[in-house]
């Protein structure tokens, strides 16, 4: 009874990059990427995928594993950070287009890597005031269309996909988040904000023209991600165990009793190095970035639909779902599957 996870879906496109492949235009190799990562390949969006119909894909397969109509949505939280179009119109809204889901509303939401966790929190509370509607979370990314494939130290990181869930609600208003067994941590640290960013933006002002004394229309430019790997390896370590720790000592039960944990899948090491802090063994931590690489946004939820279909997440399971991202954002969330 209450919040809960009705059904889930993730799509990734058929195009697969392999780590050989890249190491034709750059000086690199299987070996190495994998050593460093732990990612030998990963999807590329062609054609005309895109972030709005991969995450409409994902939405599709998630309503049809919850038996949910379009007309029951009513709302959709698009985690991202390769929205079709920059920044208007929302993603979210093309996607609510595409599926026909007439009585959603329908936004972005800009957490980077950490987005799916924050999407989940929003639309938790959406079902909880709403109980008669259900909600559509879904994180895409088209990571590989902002990458400087010049770049070894981050053009090898990155993959594209979408993943999706469907939440809904039989509790009157307000009463579910009286009985949820689940507990959510969201947070920020600004001050790491340049650590991963992305070129473009309305950061700088326009040049001036000397002639007319109004702004010069800007050069078209294509804007690409950069980041800082150690900075965020460190950051990532850090904070992904803490997180998971923190929502175990707030729910008053322990690590060792987490079923699995769904961690943002950006780098095999960091994964590892987490589980190494947690005291936990490597096989309760999912891992699909050897063939997905770092998906950001869809990480997580492309995870947790993986399992599902796998039968590897099964109802009364205890999980954690703990991501981060640029920002820097962190987050996450502990429940019993699929309660929320």
């Amino acid at each position: 009874m209450g919040i809960r996870i009705l059904g889930t879906g993730s799509y990734l496109p058929p195009r697969v990059v392999t780590n050989d492949e890249i190491a034709k235009s750059l000086d690199t190799s299987d070996e190495w990427i994998y050593s460093h990562t732990g990612i030998h390949s990963r999807h590329m969006a062609e054609g005309d995928d895109c972030t709005s119909t991969m995450a409409a894909k994902a939405a599709k397969a998630a309503m049809e594993s919850a038996g949910v109509t379009p007309d029951e949505i009513g709302l959709i939280v698009l985690a991202t950070s390769t929205p079709d179009y920059n920044p208007f119109p929302s993603t979210a809204c093309v996607v609510q287009g595409l599926l026909g889901c007439k009585n959603a509303g329908a936004f972005d939401l800009q957490a980077a890597c950490a987005g799916f966790v924050y999407a989940l929190e929003q639309a938790r509370g959406f079902v909880n005031f709403y109980p008669d509607k259900k909600a559509l979370v879904i994180g895409a990314e088209s990571l590989t269309r902002i990458l400087d494939w010049t770049d070894r130290a981050s053009c090898i990181l990155f993959g594209d996909g979408a993943g999706a869930v469907v939440l809904g609600n039989d509790e009157p208003p307000g009463v579910a988040s009286l009985k949820t067994k689940a507990h959510t941590i969201l947070g920020a640290d600004g001050l790491g904000s340049h650590f991963i960013s992305r070129t473009g933006g309305c950061r700088d002002a326009l040049p001036i023209s000397p002639v007319t004394n109004v702004p010069e229309k800007p050069q078209p430019y294509l804007p690409v991600l950069t980041l800082k790997g150690h900075d965020v390896f460190v950051f990532a370590v850090k904070t992904l165990a803490k997180v998971a720790s923190d929502l175990c000592t707030k729910l008053g039960t322990k690590p060792e009793e987490i079923d699995r944990v769904f961690a943002h899948q950006a780098n095999g090491r960091i994964i590892e190095a987490t589980a190494r802090r947690m005291k936990l063994p490597l096989s309760k931590f999912w891992l699909n970035l050897e063939t997905t690489a770092n998906t950001s946004a869809a990480s997580i939820p492309i995870s947790l639909d993986q399992a599902v279909r796998a039968g590897e997440l099964k109802e009364g399971m205890n999980i954690v779902m703990v991501g981060f991202g640029a920002g820097l954002t962190y987050g996450g969330t502990y429940c019993r599957w699929p309660e929320l």
